[in-house]
């Protein structure tokens, strides 16, 4: 069944107000009619099984039926400090960090960054990435996403269990370090850009409280590395499987 995010204020009562973003993809794309059964989420966490009452152009009306809690929403929230990639790479994150589970994207600006600003079209841009993500992997909140910061400063104001894979780091592997350190409801990961982290990021994140990690013997793309990191992440805490 297709899935939409509508705005909180849209729901009233059992009944919905069809957007027209939604009330788009269900006329023009979907070819939706009348009595179509559609879930549609507010970003509480809670999906709403509803039949279209009506659907034109700029908007519609549809009643819930039944509502209940999502299932996709992960109790560990890991947040994604990604340093800022060139091109379609940084999307690429995003869309895939949403399925994996990831709840909170952090953009940041480290040394070796290619990027050096974000327009706010771009902002815009994975702002919807995000939501088609979350719609299309069943999730029931759009992962939280952040303005653009310094790597240093976000550093410095990061709170709970925080690592940062290193590929100079050559004994500390993710899984000892999430294995021996209590994960309580957070954590957060800092990857770098192409070319990685300068040795004296790495230097300042420990001195922050961020634990360098290993991935393992094999050197990971910028935009691959948070992706495996919050996978085998998840999966380590029991987010991911039976």
């Amino acid at each position: 069944m297709h899935r939409f995010f509508v705005s909180e204020d849209s729901m009233h009562g059992n009944k919905v107000s069809l957007e027209h973003r939604v009330a788009h993809q269900l006329r023009d794309v979907l070819r939706a009619r009348q009595g179509t059964r559609v879930i549609l989420l507010d970003n509480t966490g809670y999906e709403y099984e509803v039949e279209i009452s009506w659907v034109g152009k700029d908007g519609g009306e549809a009643t819930v039926k039944e509502s209940r809690p999502a299932r996709g929403e992960p109790n560990t929230q890991v947040h994604l400090y990604q340093s800022i990639l060139k091109g379609d790479r940084f999307e690429l994150v995003l869309q895939k960090g949403t399925e994996v589970g990831v709840s909170a994207f952090h953009p940041v600006f480290s040394l070796r960054s290619v990027v050096t600003e974000v327009r706010p079209n771009k902002q815009e841009r994975w702002e919807r990435v995000l939501t088609e993500a979350a719609e299309q992997s069943g999730r029931g909140r759009l992962p939280f996403l952040s303005e653009a910061v310094l790597f240093t400063d976000a550093c410095e104001v990061v709170e709970g269990l925080s690592l940062i894979p290193y590929e100079g780091e050559g004994v500390t592997g993710l899984k000892e370090v999430l294995r021996s350190n209590k994960v309580d409801g957070l954590l957060n990961l800092f990857i770098g850009p192409e070319g990685g982290f300068e040795d004296q990021e790495v230097d300042f994140a420990r001195s922050q409280g961020i634990t360098p990690v290993s991935l393992g013997p094999r050197i990971l793309r910028a935009e691959t590395a948070g992706l495996v990191a919050a996978t085998a992440a998840l999966y380590e805490v029991g987010e991911l499987g039976p």
